[in-house]
């Protein structure tokens, strides 16, 4: 007969202190219905119950089924198992193989709590987890918590196992109803520990199961109460070959109870392995491949499907299931782990009649030996995070401005301040002034007399002021978005839009500090500036006025009678003053066109810089900033991939 005792753990008082009396009673009962056994053995649950009912255990399911009836085996077992206490708060099952129902020798446990080794992560899993922390944290202000709520997901778990056992691996057992994998639970385990049967759900919360010491801190994070925690079948060829291992039998994962469900999907983002149980019947069940293996694909190394109850097929269709089983985890792009190549263990078993179930056993611990599922789970969740923040970080083409786009974003800042028409009027002006000094009186006197004329009411210009601000205006407005449909280009979606807006916000205000850079950076108050050649021109123009003037009275005095008739030398003078004059102002504008052209050009890009230096400190350098900061996002995301140089 074999004999499973439930030991009291020290550590769980608190959760089950209100139940003393309860066991008390049901000890009483038991006792007077003999189930202790023959002979002595009756009473002795009754007399466990009033006489340890503080320090008393049940294992107990959620769903309140009864406890094993072979725990009321032996006395002297009971009684030495119920004042040992296991470090790690599991309750502990001891079977004896005696026929006459003799308990196996006790094992000494020491009470003092184990030294537990944390998990450590290699440098680049390191590197990567400091990468997507960094990111998150760049990226706070410009993508919404729901974008980045799974890679602080990731990055909490990460720390969270980082701090638990590195000697542990725990191990969930997941499947449909009817996959059998509370029976293939209890065949790994040695001893019947989860509850099977033919009501649908059996396993009503989730059941914990450690090989070795240590692990309470692990099983506390997934939340399994004490009263749920239990020991294998305790040998030393199990411990050797599945030490440190964690094994949680999960609800059925398409349980019409909600919180079933609930429990399955919480439980999923814990551990650090899956083996997934299905049967000939529902191993092509679309809810299993759609909601849980392709979402999963990336875990393939953490992966164990298990293909069950393959008793049941006969002849060669337990392979030819297997295979079609393969093609479906091959659709869901899980990568199979055949031929030495990492990926998915893809198994055949019966946990009903034991075969295949040594194989498991085997592969779970060379797979629990390796001690490399922890990180290999946080390495592809944050495979699995980095990928759904692609769309959000990664672009297929080339980003930022080029020298070409901020040269045309000035240009058109300069035509709507007019620049080259400044320039131009500068030209002008210069001319204009050398005219002035260069010209003949009488020219001047008329250009005089023609600008007096134009100054007149009702000779205003046509374009009125009002227009020419609304046309510039406009002109501003169309280089600011031109100037960010080309920075923006490429981007993904939020910094696309992060780029807008602060264009949009340093484009405020630019068209009246454009105008009154205008202004400042035009032509300069008063006249132009004069060459060196300017007063030899000013001495001959005067020359050619007094020749003029010389002439035309010599000529008056002969008319008159007050000097004597002469005409050559009134006329000749007069002609040289006549055709030196004109002679004289050509002149000076061929040598005037050189400066005038300078200094034109000169105001015009004065003007011009002033532009571009207003719309840089406005507009782009705030777009700049943004592209940098995408630019510093993007190389730390390159990093949480893991290839170390930028994306797209």
């Amino acid at each position: 007969m074999t004999a499973v005792t439930a030991v009291t753990d020290h550590w769980d008082h608190s959760d089950h202190t209100g139940d003393n009396e309860g066991r008390g009673e049901r000890g009483r009962r038991e006792g007077r219905e003999g189930r202790g056994g023959p002979g002595g053995h009756e009473g002795r649950e009754g007399r466990r119950g009033r006489g340890k009912g503080e320090h008393a255990r049940v294992a107990d399911e959620d769903d309140g089924s009864e406890a094993d009836p072979r725990d009321g085996a032996d006395d002297a077992s009971v009684d030495a198992d119920s004042e040992t206490a296991w470090d790690d708060g599991l309750i502990a099952r001891r079977v004896s193989d005696t026929a006459e129902g003799q308990a196996m020798p006790e094992k000494v446990v020491d009470t003092k709590p184990p030294t537990v080794t944390p998990l450590a992560y290699d440098g680049s899993l390191r590197s990567r987890l400091d990468a997507l922390r960094e990111l998150v944290g760049l990226s706070r202000t410009r993508l919404d918590s729901k974008t980045l709520a799974e890679a602080g997901r990731v990055l909490d778990e990460a720390a969270a196992r980082r701090r638990l056992s590195g000697q542990h691996t725990v191990v969930a057992i997941a499947g449909a109803t009817g996959s059998g994998k509370s029976q293939l639970f209890n065949a790994l385990a040695g001893v019947a520990i989860s509850e099977t049967g033919v009501r649908r759900p059996t396993t009503a919360a989730p059941i914990a199961c450690s090989w070795s010491d240590g692990a309470a801190s692990l099983i506390d994070r997934i939340g399994i109460p004490g009263r749920l925690r239990r020991r294998p079948l305790q040998s030393p060829e199990a411990e050797a070959q599945l030490g440190g291992l964690v094994l949680i039998d999960l609800p059925d994962h398409d349980s019409a109870a909600v919180q079933h469900r609930e429990h399955v999907d919480r439980i999923l983002a814990l551990v650090d392995a899956v083996i997934w149980v299905v049967d000939p019947e529902k191993y092509a069940d679309a809810v299993l491949h759609e909601r849980y293996l392709r979402p999963m694909a990336g875990h393939a190394e953490v992966i164990f499907v298990v293909l069950n109850q393959v008793d049941r097929l006969p002849g060669e269709a337990a392979d030819q299931v297997l295979d079609d089983l393969r093609r479906l985890l091959d659709e869901d792009g899980i990568a199979l782990g055949e031929y030495g190549e990492p990926g998915a263990s893809v198994l055949a078993l019966s946990a009903l009649t034991g075969d295949g179930v040594g194989e498991l056993r085997e592969a779970l611990g060379h797979f629990v030996a390796r001690r490399a599922a922890a990180t290999r789970r946080i390495s592809a969740d944050l495979d699995a995070a980095a990928a759904r923040l692609w769309p959000v970080y990664a672009t297929e083409r080339r980003t930022g401005l080029s020298e070409e786009a901020r040269e045309e974003f000035a240009d058109r800042l300069a035509d709507a301040v007019g620049a080259t028409a400044a320039g131009e009027a500068a030209e002008r002006a210069w001319l204009r002034n050398a005219n002035r000094a260069c010209g003949t009186p009488w020219l001047r006197l008329w250009r005089w007399c023609q600008d007096r004329y134009d100054l007149m009411p009702g000779r205003l210009p046509v374009r009125t002021q009002a227009d020419e601000e609304a046309t510039a205006r406009q002109r501003v407005e169309q280089a600011v978005r031109t100037v960010v449909e080309q920075a923006a280009g490429g981007l993904p979606t939020p910094w696309a839009q992060a780029v807008r807006e602060a264009a949009v916000r340093g484009a405020q205000g630019l068209p009246e500090e454009l105008d009154e850079l205008a202004a400042r950076a035009g032509s300069p108050a008063g006249r132009p500036p004069r060459p060196g050649w300017w007063p030899a021109a000013v001495l001959a123009q005067a020359s050619m006025t007094i020749f003029q003037v010389i002439g035309g009275l010599w000529l008056l005095g002969q008319i008159i009678g007050f000097m004597s008739p002469n005409l050559g030398v009134p006329v000749l003078l007069m002609a040289i003053g006549i055709v030196g004059g004109p002679l004289v102002e050509w002149a000076c504008k061929l040598a005037a066109r050189g400066p005038a052209r300078r200094y034109g050009q000169e105001a015009e890009q004065r003007l011009r810089e002033a532009a571009a230096s207003c719309g840089r400190a406005n507009v782009l350098d705030p777009v700049a900033a943004e592209l940098l900061r995408y630019q510093e996002v993007r190389e730390q995301y390159a990093r949480v991939t893991g290839v170390g140089a930028s994306v797209g």
